[in-house]
């Protein structure tokens, strides 16, 4: 009998101790073999539903049904990742035929320290694919890999034959391999049939479904309600007419008995029209509130850059810098000015952020008329990141979370959290540099660990930046929106690396 392994979570609820509310809440799934992509924005849970389904974290209320044999592949790649070793050691067809698929090479194994992030992800997950797990999570496994790089891993992953769970926000491939997708919206997800692009159109027909319902629900009440308020005022009018105009002035209690039966409905006539205008208001209500529509967050930025009273922002003199024991990078002279806007490409393990590292040592601007986003966020420095965010107050606190807020992360979670996901760190660091208004924009793989709406969202800002921006991308449509001169490195016979200005 053929083993087909199954992941269910039923009823499952988590949250972290240093949340006053649920991360997820009530989630009933069922995960079979195939690719299901986990998809939503940063510090919602994706990482946190990988990680329970793996058994690395423990449900609070619920059940997870686990298969055998788990592997998780994190979004960070600091150190070797367990099982690289007997993988490069192995000669059975199955390493084999890994190695070739990914291009592995013992010696790069050797050199982990210089190896470019993109070459240690090829590494981490060959070593998981080795594994044969009967469940594999991948935590964007696209992050830092260039298109040659993606087209393997995907060939890579198209053979796997488990249970196979992708958060990432790679649009291409999250169409090209997954057959469902779970999008998150805390506290709640729901599974999609179909890829990302199916999945998030559907999602989008759902919201608009349910806020004309909420609409139409609200339109309603507010007619019964202005209908309800008109006839209560007409009771009140006509209590005050014909029947009292026969009585006394000094006939107090008939004059009372008259008003209070045309308002309260014991008035035949209006007391009838009352009370079924009351029950059509208490029933409008009820409908409203079974119509609820969850909260929007307004999505968007601006990058406040200005531009340098200085022509001249960056004059490097041609040199090459050391890439490992016997390689290195050859640049000639580069040069950018105050309005320039660069993009610096190539394939991994080039040399691209050694170079724009030393471009950031070089520079003689003012610290903080220059906003630089590295490729990682060391963990530590998250953390500080965190503290340094909550120790603000008042109005720079107020912007900072706007910006964090419009990159589609929710501001009340990210200030409960023990540790920002690499993406909420990438968000912080980016808002704390706009506060500076920056004369020069410098960013290595700034969608790196970003969502899709965030992505597009600094898009937008960038293009509407007056500053100089230095770009490093694999995302050749974020470039061409950006930049006009193109900084391309590429190889050489001898395996050293040059740089051309294009």
């Amino acid at each position: 009998m053929t083993y087909h392994p199954s992941l269910r979570f039923e009823d499952v609820s988590f949250s972290y101790s240093s949340m006053t509310g649920e991360l997820l809440s009530e989630i009933t799934i069922h995960f079979s073999t195939g690719w299901t992509g986990i998809v939503g924005p940063n510090g919602t849970g994706k990482t946190t539903l990988l990680l329970l389904a793996c058994g690395k974290l423990r449900p609070d209320h619920g059940f997870i049904a686990m298969p055998g044999l788990s592997s998780y592949c994190p979004q960070r790649t600091d150190d070797p990742p367990e099982g690289v070793k007997p993988l490069m050691a192995a000669s059975d067809r199955n390493s084999l035929i890994l190695k070739a698929d990914l291009d592995l090479r013992q010696e790069d194994l050797l050199r982990w320290e210089t190896l470019s992030y993109g070459e240690r992800k090829r590494f981490q997950i060959a070593a998981a694919l080795y594994g044969q797990p009967d469940l594999l999570a991948l935590d964007e496994p696209t992050n830092h890999l260039d298109s040659d790089t993606r087209s393997l891993l995907y060939r890579a992953l198209k053979k796997y034959q488990g249970i196979g769970l992708l958060v990432s926000h790679d649009r291409e491939l999250l169409d090209n391999l997954c057959r469902e997708c779970v999008f998150i919206d805390p506290p709640t997800a729901i599974l999609r049939p179909g890829n990302y692009s199916s999945g998030a159109e559907q999602g989008r027909r759902e919201k608009a479904s349910a806020m004309k319902r909420h609409n139409d629900a609200r339109d309603k009440l507010d007619k019964i309600e202005r209908e309800h308020a008109r006839r209560k005022h007409m009771a009140t009018k006509s209590a005050q007419m014909n029947p009292k105009r026969h009585l006394s002035p000094k006939d107090h209690d008939a004059r009372a008995k008259v008003n209070g039966a045309r308002v309260t409905g014991k008035d035949a006539v209006q007391g009838k029209v009352q009370k079924q205008l009351d029950g059509r208001l208490r029933k409008a209500r009820e409908e409203l509130g079974t119509t609820p529509v969850k909260k929007e967050y307004p999505t968007g930025i601006v990058v406040l850059g200005s531009v340098c009273s200085r022509v001249s922002l960056l004059n490097l003199s041609a040199g090459y810098l050391p890439l490992g024991e016997q390689v290195r990078l050859t640049y000639p002279d580069l040069n950018m000015g105050h309005r320039d806007r660069v993009a610096l490409t190539g394939p991994n393990g080039c040399g691209k952020t050694t170079l724009i590292t030393a471009i950031f040592s070089s520079l003689s601007l003012p610290d903080d008329r220059v906003t630089y986003l590295p490729q990682e966020i060391r963990i530590d420095e998250s953390v500080r990141l965190l503290e340094k965010l909550r120790s603000m107050s008042g109005e720079k606190l107020g912007w900072v979370m706007n910006i964090v807020s419009r990159l589609g992360s929710r501001p009340e979670l990210l200030l409960e959290s023990k540790l920002p996901s690499p993406g909420e760190a990438r968000k912080i660091m980016l808002a704390l540099g706009l506060l500076k208004e920056p004369w020069l924009v410098m960013m290595d793989e700034p969608a790196n660990h970003l969502d899709l709406i965030s992505i597009e969202c600094l898009e937008s800002a960038l293009a509407d930046c007056r500053c100089a921006l230095l770009l490093i991308s694999h995302d050749r449509k974020f470039l061409e929106a950006l930049t006009q001169t193109h900084w391309e490195i590429s190889k050489m016979a001898n395996d050293n690396y040059i740089l051309n200005i294009i």
